[in-house]
């Protein structure tokens, strides 16, 4: 960052309104809380569309378009994840994100927030197959769960034994991950992971969280998203930016894929100059002396 630009921060004016700082509480910063979030992406011409939601106004971040994601639950991490999940284990998911244990929780509650805030569920069948057009039976077992999980019930190894199904776990790629300032009074450490759509699924919002939905092209969202026609944060428009460029998702997902060790934490941090609020990423001049 340069000298002239370094006073003004590299950063939306809605991610800045958003911030809930403890002004003068002399509190420790909270521990930020595990997360995963998930970019669903299909190409049904030239260019890559993914799916994002727009936030309920009475939620954290209200009326922001995102991706869907959330806190992991207990149940993510529990033994029947080895049961159900396909293509990786938790050594190897743990490998990817640099930490000991538990990293394959973060591919279920990929796979869980997904299938509860826009019902796709991403598994494979009893046969190998992907599970990519449900029948009618099948649906209605879906929709019945996916309301169980959005009223917090640990069900959704239950779905995959009921429909005798495996996560597929192994259609994600990790591509980011970020901290909340240490200001903020909810914090979350978020992994950002990316997966290709099943075809036949249909994604949809809840109604709940989310109040709408959209398929969009990442350099639509950013576009929009400049002219303050669709508001989206920090996180939201690096991840966004991430993913420009490509035409179809097999080229994307093998960029990803490839990528996967290289990711490295990014933790904004905000200070005031001048009387006015300033924040900076890592790398950037004086990112480290705050």
């Amino acid at each position: 960052m340069s000298e002239e630009s370094s006073s003004k921060p590299p950063f939306p004016e809605k991610y800045e309104s958003s911030i809930n700082i403890k002004k003068g509480s002399g509190e420790e910063p909270a521990e930020p809380r595990p997360a995963a979030t998930v970019l669903l992406v299909r190409a049904p011409k030239d260019e890559v569309e993914v799916f994002m939601i727009q936030r309920n106004a009475k939620t954290n971040f209200g009326n922001a378009w995102v991706f869907p994601g959330g806190k992991l639950d207990e149940e993510d991490g529990t033994d029947e994840s080895n049961t159900f999940c396909y293509g990786l284990t938790d050594e190897m998911a743990s490998q990817i994100l640099g930490i000991e244990k538990g990293g394959l929780n973060y591919w279920v509650a990929c796979i869980r927030e997904c299938f509860e805030e826009c019902g796709v569920l991403l598994a494979y069948r009893e046969n190998g197959d992907l599970f990519d057009d449900p029948n009618s039976d099948e649906l209605k077992i879906l929709n019945e769960y996916r309301n169980l999980l959005n009223e917090g019930k640990p069900v959704l190894y239950k779905l995959c034994g009921i429909l005798k199904l495996r996560l597929a776990v192994d259609r994600l790629a990790y591509i980011s991950h970020w901290v909340t300032p240490k200001f903020e009074m909810r914090r979350y450490s978020t992994r950002f992971f990316i997966a290709l759509a099943p075809e036949k699924q249909i994604a949809e919002h809840d109604g709940g969280e989310g109040v709408e939905s959209i398929w969009i092209s990442p350099e639509s969202a950013l576009e929009k998203g400049k002219k303050g026609e669709f508001p989206i944060i920090l996180p939201t428009i690096k991840n966004l930016e991430s993913i420009e460029g490509f035409s179809n998702t097999q080229d994307l997902m093998e960029a990803k894929i490839n990528y996967q060790n290289e990711v490295s934490c990014i933790e904004p941090k905000f200070f005031m100059k001048d009387g006015k609020m300033v924040g900076l990423l890592p790398g950037d001049e004086g990112y480290e002396d705050h």
